[in-house]
């Protein structure tokens, strides 16, 4: 795994998402209900649009075109159900958060 420091632990607070560029890859951070930091893509599989555009409740990522949902713990489709965000692994290391997005690709092209 290539891990990458995309910024520190104090830059994303719990409920709130940043977007970052990593390896020519549009990524969305999530600090969960809870404080857990997550990675997934950040352009909704539908129709391409930056998911950092949406809302984020500490639970689900909320698109704004068509306000597709999803779970910000699985990247999991909340509504439709039958979708998902590819998640990057992350990694802690001290103060920094670190992504791999070399072994993962973005999921499009669903309807």
């Amino acid at each position: 795994m290539a891990f990458t420091k995309v910024c520190g632990v104090d830059d994303v607070w719990e409920g709130e998402m940043q977007s970052f560029q990593v390896n020519g890859k549009e990524v969305l951070l999530v600090c969960n209900d809870g404080g857990e930091i997550k990675a997934f893509q950040g352009i909704c599989p539908h129709q391409d649009i930056p998911l950092i555009d949406g809302k984020f409740d500490g639970k689900k990522i909320i698109c704004k075109a068509h306000l597709w949902q999803f779970d910000a713990g699985t990247g999991k489709g909340i509504n439709p159900s039958n979708c998902k965000l590819a998640e990057y692994p992350v990694q802690i290391d001290g103060d920094d958060v670190l992504i791999d997005t070399t072994s993962v690709e973005p999921l499009f092209a669903q309807a």
